[in-house]
């Protein structure tokens, strides 16, 4: 339990207070894709964005200062942009679930992820800014 202030009671070790909840957040990740629903959207491809949150426990890291402890960034993008240019789908549900399981299969000290797939040039009779699809998976 925690008392005032969220310390921690008596007897209470550390890592009941941490619960291994740190966010990587990368946002803002373009690239170049053909997924869509229509024709042209496949044939003529569009730029997407991807955001990622990455629930990692970064205390490993943080105390040792080795980045084999956590994520490379780089590498995340580059996996992120692979899933964007790669194999077209129909929908961003999709790839966005796509996006995640490639994540969490690639990255083990990611315990879930938070994956934002977002089109801001979808195909729809309106004014609008972005269409957008937000997903959370966790590690099985």
């Amino acid at each position: 339990m925690r008392g005032l202030r969220g310390k921690a009671l008596a007897g209470e070790s550390a890592a009941v207070i941490h619960r291994g909840v740190d966010i990587i957040r990368i946002a803002g990740i373009k690239s170049f894709g053909h997924h869509g629903a229509l024709p042209e959207e496949k044939r003529l491809g569009q730029r997407f964005t991807v955001s990622v949150d990455l629930e990692v426990d970064t205390r490993p890291a943080a105390a040792t200062d080795e980045l084999k402890l956590t994520v490379n960034y780089a590498e995340v993008i580059r996996t992120v942009e692979a899933q964007l240019t790669g194999k077209p789908v129909y929908l961003i549900e999709t790839l966005a679930q796509q996006i995640a399981a490639r994540l969490l299969g690639t990255f083990g000290c990611v315990k879930a992820v938070t994956v934002e797939v977002t089109k801001p040039f979808a195909p729809v009779a309106a004014e609008f800014d972005a269409i957008s699809v937000k997903i959370r998976r966790e590690r099985a």
